[in-house]
């Protein structure tokens, strides 16, 4: 039995080593992506495993490891519409459905439909085998959720993601021109009301953020850790002889150790959490599948804060002479600036708070 813990540590060594560089060169991540389908980690089943996995390479390069925890949850998300999807273990896999965006348009023909229109943001499309797209019809208004093959003719990416972080995503715009979608195609029609099992779809988006968010931290660190153990120089009043020997440099790691881990746990709990309500399938009911939203919602809280506080404070310990552009540790901050803008969590922590205070679940919405 592959022990994936192991490949995903092996894999991670390899992504950290030249990770300043990639991220300076800012080019698409095919290499990458191959990185991932020879090491098998893209035909990984198992929920656990996968958010462990996601986690270790996400640490090491918070870009791939967010293209390995969207792949994962396209798989799973195609899966909440009780409909066979025919997948391989080394297909990549990306969505193009942003809630806000309804820019796809889906014209009905006899052998299923033609979508056409331009999405503003993907992530990991232009590199995905397979596409989980949403779109509108144009006949009654309906949306629909179907595949994509992520070499289909009228298919193009113009290759517009030109933002300070997650700079290797290959996110950006995506143009539909009269692409073709076979009626086996189709997944289903996305509900307009509440729906407790195909709207956990939302909610596996935010876990997989927050899971990543404590990936950055526990990635940036890391590496501050190693440079602070072999070249930050202590201050010459400090007393001491080297700077892991400053209490003041021990109880700064010390605090950021503890808030890691404390937000590592709080993602892991809810995505135990939400691996249960997608296994109850029909019988989930609102009650718990609203339960389970402030549980990912109170990750998104936390994990927003302790990767953008992290990310930041390591410099303190690290010293001026760690700020070079050649150890490259701006990358880490620079990558939870971006990523934890994705959707405003001051809205997840209303939500934990009025539940808390009201017991209203939050309301099921893209983005909870």
């Amino acid at each position: 039995m592959t022990d994936w813990l192991a490949v995903a540590r092996e894999l991670a060594t390899r992504l950290s080593s030249d990770a300043a560089d990639r991220d300076r060169a800012n080019q698409a991540p095919v290499k990458e992506v191959e990185l991932l389908r020879q090491s098998g980690l893209l035909g990984v089943a198992d929920w656990t495993t996968q958010l462990a996995v996601g986690r270790i390479i996400g640490a090491a390069d918070a870009n791939i490891g967010h293209l390995l925890g969207y792949h994962y949850l396209q798989i799973w998300r195609s899966g909440l519409f009780d409909k066979p999807v025919r997948t391989q273990p080394d297909w990549f896999w990306a969505g193009v459905s942003n809630p806000l965006d309804a820019a796809l348009e889906l014209m009905p023909t006899e052998s299923g439909f033609v979508v056409n229109g331009r999405k503003t943001f993907a992530t990991g499309a232009a590199v995905a085998d397979r596409l989980v797209v949403s779109a509108t019809r144009t006949d009654n208004g309906e949306k629909i959720t179907f595949l994509v093959d992520g070499k289909a003719s009228g298919l193009s990416f113009p290759g517009d993601w030109d933002n300070i972080g997650q700079r290797l995503t290959a996110s950006g715009g995506v143009l539909f021109e009269n692409v073709e979608v076979p009626a086996e195609a189709v997944l289903g029609v996305q509900p307009t009301g509440e729906h407790p099992r195909l709207s956990l779809a939302a909610l596996g988006f935010q876990l997989v953020l927050a899971q990543l968010y404590v990936a950055m931290a526990e990635g940036a660190l890391a590496e501050a850790a190693e440079y602070t153990r072999s070249k930050t120089r202590p201050w010459f009043v400090s007393g001491v002889d080297a700077a892991v020997e400053d209490p003041h440099i021990l109880v700064s790691y010390g605090e950021m150790v503890a808030q890691v881990r404390a937000a590592g746990l709080l993602a892991d709990q809810a995505g135990a959490e939400l691996l249960e309500a997608s296994e109850a399938g029909t019988a989930l009911t609102k009650e718990k599948r609203g339960e389970v939203a402030v549980t990912i919602s109170a990750a998104k809280v936390v994990s927003t804060k302790v990767a953008n506080e992290v990310t930041s404070r390591i410099f303190e310990q690290v010293g001026a002479r760690g700020t070079a552009a050649g150890y490259g540790l701006d990358r880490f901050w620079r990558n939870a600036r971006t990523l934890t803008l994705h959707d405003p969590v001051v809205y997840k922590a209303r939500e934990v708070g009025e539940n808390y205070l009201t017991g209203a679940r939050p309301a099921c919405t893209g983005y909870s």
